[in-house]
């Protein structure tokens, strides 16, 4: 037998049912954790944490860059059904945490005076439970001691009410709460504990040993010869394993459970072990719009009503030149759109005109090649013969007529290796030659007179060399 066909019903329940998971994706609140500036590595920790405690409806793995501005954000955030922004920044005195509504506002600024991560909470914990399937579902809110007449209170209330998916109380699954989250209030010092636990219900009214034999995990019974041994001895639990149970977290479930032992209407008991991370939280102050606005409460300053009204008068001329400077900038927009536009239809007009030039000169030279063509068949039909190539050049190449001008012709250039250049050598004539032979003699004879009428000298070169000819007379005479 073939396997059976879905019908059209099933699929249409399918496609319903993807439908709805879709719009309650959608409906639900998203949130971006981000920082601005640097804070350091303790606070980009608990950037993290906090992405962990918004999970699933949240950017798990959003990367920054310093360049980015807060209006990038509220621009992506309408595509991505973004609904809330919480932005840690660091200073030098301590670490704020703002909460906004995007896309308007309002913004609640905290100053976060104690911290601890969930490494931290986790390693002070004996038996922790930190399963990553507990974080694919969204967390249970708890708000304690909310109640009072400030504005501020319930501003903050209704905050953190919208930063988490809501429950339906008819529908909800019990299996889907696995995590919760407690905001509580505290009125003495007007601060914000936040905290962060995780949900586990364990079945009442068993003993330690039944209730590790009805795990997954069968315990080592090697030891003894009977169940009944394992169950009286109560299991061999440890004291670390004692359990807190009592009428402060034991209910009835209204419905079955996947984990073993709770079943409808049967008692169990609720237990929370926590998660992390810890934060203590003071209001600081709220502003009406995004980051920017009239400031509604302020814990430190106080202001007059005659400074709130310089203040938005302020803030209003701060729009109107903003008004200004955007029309402007339209206004030039516009006027070099304009300029574009009238360059752009110029160069066309021009290349146009270059065109018609062209079309113009070739229809010029096919009119000439046939009156050549004709002229040369008129001298053949009178003269009988043909002409001389010269006087009707075929193929419209004509000779070039040399155009007068008084400019004259460029004279060639003369190739010559400039490294071989070498002077040419002077070639005396021969009666040069001659003047300078009589110069030379000249010379001579005048400096022989000049010689005979000083005289001999006195002392003379006593070493001068002297040659063996007719007027030698020896050493001894030359002494003398």
């Amino acid at each position: 037998m073939g396997k059976r066909k879905k019908g059209k019903a099933t699929k249409k329940t399918k496609q319903s049912q993807a439908q709805n998971a879709e719009e309650h994706y959608k409906k639900a609140p998203h949130s971006f954790v981000i920082n601005r500036g640097h804070v350091g590595k303790n606070v980009s920790e608990l950037i993290t944490d906090m992405r962990r405690v918004m999970s699933p409806y949240t950017a798990s793995k959003l990367k920054t860059r310093r360049k980015n501005v807060l209006k990038d954000f509220v621009t992506i955030a309408g595509t991505l059904n973004v609904s809330h922004l919480l932005m840690f920044t660091k200073s030098e005195t301590s670490t704020n945490l703002r909460v906004t509504r995007l896309p308007r506002g309002p913004t609640l600024t905290f100053q976060v005076q104690k911290f601890s991560l969930c490494k931290d909470v986790v390693s002070s914990l004996k038996r922790h439970n930190m399963d990553p399937k507990q974080f694919n579902l969204h967390p249970l809110l708890v708000m304690n001691n909310f109640t009072g007449e400030g504005v501020h209170l319930k501003l903050m209330s209704s905050m953190f009410q919208n930063l988490f998916p809501s429950i339906n109380v008819t529908k909800v699954k019990l299996n889907d709460i696995r995590r919760c989250v407690l905001f509580n209030y505290n009125q003495e010092d007007e601060t914000i504990e936040f905290r962060h636990y995780n949900i586990k219900v364990v079945p009442v009214g068993m003993g330690r040993a039944v209730k590790k034999l009805i795990k997954a995990k069968i315990p080592n019974m090697s030891r003894f010869d009977d169940v009944s041994e394992f169950v009286l001895g109560g299991g061999n639990l440890s004291e670390s394993e004692a359990e807190m149970d009592g009428p402060h977290n034991e209910v009835v479930l209204p419905q079955h459970m996947s984990s073993r032992g709770n079943i409808k209407s049967a008692q169990s008991a609720i237990r929370l072990t926590e998660i992390g991370p810890r934060m203590t939280l003071q209001l600081v102050k709220i502003e009406d719009g995004m980051c920017s606005g009239d400031v509604l409460f302020h814990r430190f300053v106080k202001k007059t009503e005659k400074e709130i009204q310089a203040a938005k008068e302020f803030r209003e001329h701060k729009k109107k030149l903003k008004l200004k400077r955007k029309q402007q900038q339209m206004e030039r927009i516009k006027e070099k759109e304009k300029e574009k536009e009238g360059h752009k239809e110029k160069c066309l007009a021009g290349m146009d005109k270059n065109k018609e030039e062209e079309k113009n000169n070739e229809t010029s030279k096919d009119a000439e090649e046939m009156s050549d063509e004709d002229d040369v068949e008129y001298y053949k039909q009178e003269l009988g013969s043909a002409p001389d190539p010269d006087l009707f050049p075929v193929g419209g190449q004509k000779r070039k007529r040399k155009m007068k001008t008084d400019i004259p012709e460029k004279r060639k250039k003369i190739e010559t290796n400039s490294r071989q250049q070498r002077k040419p050598q002077k070639q005396f004539s021969s009666n040069k030659s001659k003047g300078s032979m009589d110069k030379t003699k000249s010379k001579k004879s005048i400096h022989r007179s000049n010689r005979e009428q000083r005289g001999p000298r006195k002392n003379g070169n006593k070493f001068r060399k002297t040659g063996k000819g007719k007027n030698f007379k020896g050493k001894k005479q030359q002494r003398k």
